[in-house]
């Protein structure tokens, strides 16, 4: 009467990574959602002034973005356990060609409120998509491995922004002295973001995804709006919450001084293009091998996240001293000879370095912020309020750096307030894994989140 049962154990342990309700899978899909979505974006945005020489445009459109941002990004985790991931990502996603169409707008007529109520309505989106990304990339792989997924969302992520570098580097190749990059560069953005909308419905709901020992990652009920307000506004009060709010703030403040004033001042228009592929190429690079400490360097989770913040902290350091005896060379803002990767030669060189190594630490930065976040709990709904409480946040910071360059706010005082930022943060991280990162043997929630939905485990044919 048994030996016509199979093993559940032994049914488990054949469930391939590859399936397509593994969080392997679902994490590289909203991976390849943000490639086409926000990695497009990132790349129009680091071009400087969203490709136009006058960045006042994008100034303000990324100001109203990041304005409704941060209202979204904080309602977004409620709005996800509302919806669920798919019809919350598809309202998310669609706004990013509504974006960038709008530069192509501004392309013909340099009319700014398009672009800026584009902007705004790109905000809401993004606090959808990103809180929506944020539970998934948390919550749907195995406890001991979330620094491994998260550096891989992040390297497929901003393979996004390399591609999409790439797409005015080679566009605007031949128009060294043009003052804005091509309608060909913005329909080619436009493209690939809707691929992104469609991608988002392959997204599955987290009580369908299946971990590879046979487990469920979570048993999902939809919440309640009463419930969601209750539980966004107790955000503010938690103390887990206030110690990221610095690391929050700064991890996009430093946006508006890269793209616009060290990018967008000292490369000619082919170069700025170039030197974005390798700004998110060093973010792949960066995530991966934060990843790699966060999850593999110790036995115990609360060193890993010790050590991954103390090399964060002293390669932070290093690159923003090196951003400081870049900037008193322009002082003024301003580059008269703009530097060209074929025919400035060695003048290039420092310049793109430093370019280069900010994006690496930009990655290793958020991910060690989302490593710290997701070591907090296990479960989505929880992980979707904390994510999207942090991009809400960070969203405010940006709102307010956008501003800061608006007006014109002295170069060196940008850098030295964004170096100060992130300087603050590392401390407070520290405590916060001190204090409420616990081992894996210790944690509970991880202990009730690794049952699976149903009474017995999940076997091959339950797929």
């Amino acid at each position: 009467m048994g030996g016509s049962e199979e093993d559940p154990t032994m049914a488990a342990a054949r469930l391939s990574p590859f399936r397509y309700n593994s969080p392997l899978a679902q994490v590289v899909l909203i991976g390849l959602v943000c490639f086409c979505c926000p990695g497009m974006f990132n790349a129009l945005s680091g071009m400087g002034g969203g490709g136009q020489v006058d960045h006042t445009a994008a100034n303000n459109a990324n100001t109203a973005l990041y304005t409704t941002f941060a209202v979204f990004g904080i309602l977004g985790g409620g709005i996800f356990n509302l919806l669920g991931p798919r019809l919350t990502l598809l309202a998310g996603c669609s706004t990013y060609v509504l974006y960038a169409g709008s530069f192509l707008y501004y392309n013909h007529y340099h009319h700014q409120l398009f672009a800026i109520v584009a902007g705004a309505v790109l905000g809401v989106g993004a606090g959808l998509l990103w809180a929506a990304e944020g539970a998934i990339m948390t919550s749907y792989p195995p406890p001991g491995r979330k620094g491994t997924y998260i550096s891989l969302f992040w390297a497929i992520f901003n393979m996004g922004g390399v591609i999409g570098g790439l797409i005015p580097f080679i566009l605007n190749y031949h128009r060294t002295d043009a003052p804005s990059v091509n309608d060909a560069t913005y329909i080619a953005f436009m493209c690939f973001m809707a691929t992104g909308t469609l991608l988002s419905l392959a997204i599955l709901p987290p009580s369908r995804v299946v971990r590879d020992d046979g487990t469920r990652a979570t048993a999902v009920t939809y919440s309640s709006i009463r419930t969601e307000s209750v539980e966004i506004l107790k955000l503010f009060a938690d103390w887990r919450m206030l110690l990221i709010v610095p690391a929050a703030w700064a991890s996009n403040f430093f946006y508006s001084y890269q793209f616009n004033n060290v990018n967008g001042i000292l490369f000619n228009l082919r170069t700025k293009g170039l030197n974005n592929v390798f700004y998110w190429g060093a973010q792949m690079i960066g995530s991966v091998a934060i990843g790699y400490v966060l999850d593999f360097s110790f036995k115990s989770r609360r060193t890993r996240g010790y050590v991954g913040i103390a090399v964060v902290a002293v390669l932070g350091t290093a690159i923003w001293a090196g951003g400081l005896a870049n900037q008193l060379r322009y002082l003024n803002g301003e580059w008269p000879n703009t530097l060209d990767f074929k025919d400035s030669g060695a003048k290039y060189a420092g310049p793109f370095v430093l370019y280069f190594s900010y994006g690496l630490l930009d990655a290793m930065f958020q991910s060690l912020c989302y490593w710290v976040i997701g070591a907090l709990a296990d479960d989505p709904e929880t992980l979707s309020r904390f994510s999207g409480f942090y991009k809400g946040v960070q969203s405010a910071g940006a709102a307010v750096a956008w501003q800061v360059d608006t007006r014109k706010t002295p170069l060196l005082t940008q850098l030295i307030v964004n170096w100060s930022l992130t300087t603050l943060s590392y401390p407070l991280l520290a405590v916060l894994v001190m204090l409420a990162v616990r081992d894996e043997g210790e944690e509970d929630g991880e202990k009730r989140s690794s049952k699976p939905s149903a009474a017995e485990p999940v076997t091959a044919d339950k797929l």
